[in-house]
């Protein structure tokens, strides 16, 4: 035999609530915001320290390498003339510092160069150790 807790409309029918309850939210907001505040300042370095000048000079900059491909296959480092044979000889002449490989050598082409002939001059470099190798183009 079963038996019935409630009959509709009785002591137990409550209606649901459908409202978010944001007090707990806001509270918790509040206490984080307190704690930040508080901890905010306490994190910051607040010894005065008298640092002393440094005597080291700013490193010296070279000024950029550019080698230029024109479109009737004049090759150029610099302003100076160069065939892609002597390239590689002509570039480390140039440079002349320690460590020519490990400085960037820009390179400028036509817009009408053949991919090719382009690809050639890149492999040349690439051969001979030249890593860092930037391609210049013209902002628009």
């Amino acid at each position: 035999m079963a038996a019935r807790l409630s009959a509709p409309g009785g002591a137990f029918a409550i209606p649901q609530n459908a409202e978010i309850n944001v007090t707990p939210f806001v509270d918790v907001m509040l206490v984080l915001l307190i704690i930040f505040m508080v901890a905010i300042p306490a994190a910051t370095v607040s010894v005065k320290v008298d640092l002393p000048q440094a005597a080291a000079s700013p490193a010296p900059t070279l000024p950029p390498t550019y080698v230029s491909l024109q479109q009737d296959g004049g090759l150029y480092i610099g302003d100076t003339p160069t065939t892609l044979g002597a390239l590689p000889a002509d570039l480390a002449r140039t440079l002349a510092s320690a460590h020519p490989h490990a400085e960037r050598i820009y390179i400028r082409a036509d817009r009408g160069v053949r991919y090719g002939d382009f690809m050639t001059v890149m492999n040349t470099l690439k051969a001979d150790g030249y890593e860092r190798v930037a391609l210049v183009s013209e902002a628009l």
